[in-house]
């Protein structure tokens, strides 16, 4: 009985890696971009867990960071979404959550300095 469940495990996880890279859920995370070199941007951490997505995102540094978790959706009917943006402060964590209807192809923060 060990044998066919090991034999299972095997055939599943084969199946997994030969799906081409793109079929595959994953996360991106785009850092920020500042053109004056000053350090700015919320580090965030994105968790796909089935069709839900929660993004926490940590500011170190004293400028407001506004970031909004974009979500996009592998079948053709599920809409993406792109989520307000929250300010992150000074030294301040947020949660971001969204989710699709089935399966999430991909999911990144998008960071955005205060006025």
């Amino acid at each position: 009985m060990r044998l066919s469940r090991l034999a299972s495990a095997t055939v599943a996880v084969a199946f997994v890696l030969a799906l081409p890279y793109e079929a595959r859920a994953h996360a991106r995370v785009h850092p920020a971009e500042t053109p004056s070199g000053d350090p700015f941007g919320a580090a965030c951490r994105i968790r796909v867990d089935g069709s839900h997505v929660t993004a926490y995102c940590h500011n170190p540094y004293p400028d407001t960071d506004h970031v909004s978790l974009h979500v996009e959706c592998v079948r053709w009917w599920d809409l993406d979404s792109d989520g307000s943006p929250v300010a992150a402060g000074p030294a301040e964590t947020v949660e971001l959550t969204g989710r699709c209807w089935k399966e999430v192809r991909s999911a990144w923060v998008s960071h955005r300095r205060a006025d």
